[in-house]
Parts: structure tokens; sequence; C-alpha cells
């Protein structure tokens, strides 16, 4: 038997994950990182899936309101940078979190030319 799932990632992408996941610091980290990057796939092929079985009757622009709802862009380091100075400066956070804060806002910083 050498059926193979239907979203089945191609070598190419398996490979990809596996490069960027070498990059994590423990082998738990490693295999979060994988094991994210192939959620996260298999999640976006099966919400494209869905799209194209609906685009036979229904409206594009719902369509692609059911992506910008099931596929929200996440903040830029600089709006998570904001946010954090803004915790930080009415001291809303915790020592814990504050180090985060600070961890946030020292890598927007690196990123300045």
């Amino acid at each position: 038997m050498t059926q193979q799932h239907p979203i089945t990632p191609p070598p190419e992408l398996v490979q990809a994950w596996s490069d960027e996941a070498l990059t994590a610091s423990g082998m738990f980290e490693v295999k979060i990182k994988f094991a994210t990057c192939a959620a996260q796939w298999g999640a976006d092929q099966e919400l494209e899936a869905c799209c194209e079985w609906m685009a036979e009757e229904t409206p594009i622009s719902y369509i692609n309101a059911l992506r910008v709802a099931r596929r929200p862009k996440l903040p830029s380091l600089k709006e998570q940078a904001l946010v954090a100075l803004h915790a930080v400066a009415v001291g809303a956070n915790d020592m814990r979190e504050q180090c985060q804060d600070f961890e946030t806002i020292r890598r927007a910083l690196e990123q300045l030319p």
C-alpha cells in the first residue's frame, strides 16, 4: 500500500522545514518548529480547498473575508515593540513580562539600519 494522503507536503517543503528546525537550540524546540510548520501547511491546504469548493456558489468577497478571518496578519516586530514600550511606560506588567517586553524592543532596535 503506497497510497499517499492528499495533503502530504512535497519533499522540498519538508526539507525546508527541516532546515529551519535545525536552527533551534534543543531537540524539543526542533520538534515544535517542525510540527508548527506542518500543522500550518495542512491548515492552509484545507482552507484553500474549502475556498475552492465555496467558489462555485459564493461571492468572492465572502471567500476573501474567510481567508482574512482564518489567517489574520501577525503584528510586525515594530508593532509588537510599540505595544511593549507602552506596557513598560505605564507599568502594566510584572517583572517576567517586562523582561519579555525589553527583549521585543531590543530585537526591533537591532533591525534598524
